[in-house]
């Protein structure tokens, strides 16, 4: 009897660890922003570049774009963005021309923005001066749980620039 219960107490610890370490909920659960255009505001004219998400381990769509604010500084946007909901999703700017799986991702190299703001709406994430826009050409919405990449969006100056 008593074994019983040890064995029930350890796998309620397993199961609790398990929960903290994978947060199966929010795989159900949105996180929406809007975050609007900062104080300083841009023209269309003052977009650097942008591109269109894609899904590639989880379905992903929206605009990102880079801007240059009028105090020269530079900020990622994200417009009608949407994606699934993970445990430590951040955003990363990537050195390479596209994120097209997790190899490129970690083999090329990255800037971490920080932990994404929602995987619904309109944000906002400011790039150091220092960003060699040359270099990271790409957006990835990065799991780092499990190293796994949700979506990407390649960057280019080509791609027809609309603000919102």
């Amino acid at each position: 009897m008593h074994k019983w219960k040890i064995a029930v107490v350890a796998i309620g610890v397993v199961l609790f660890v398990a929960w903290c370490a994978l947060r199966p909920e929010r795989l159900f659960m949105n996180q929406r922003v809007h975050e609007a255009m900062p104080a300083a505001t841009v023209s269309p004219s003052q977009a650097i570049e942008s591109g269109t998400f894609y899904g590639i381990a989880h379905p992903t769509e929206g605009i990102a774009t880079i801007y240059r604010m009028q105090d020269g500084a530079r900020m990622l946007r994200f417009t009608n963005f949407r994606t699934s909901n993970g445990p430590n999703v951040h955003v990363y700017l990537v050195a390479a021309d596209d994120a097209k799986d997790n190899e490129t991702v970690q083999r090329a190299g990255f800037i971490d923005l920080g932990p994404i703001k929602g995987n619904i709406g309109d944000q906002n994430y400011a790039l150091a001066s220092d960003v060699d826009l040359s270099k990271y050409r790409a957006v990835s919405i990065w799991c780092q749980r499990f190293s796994v990449n949700f979506g990407a969006a390649s960057l280019t100056t080509d791609h027809r620039i609309s603000q919102n």
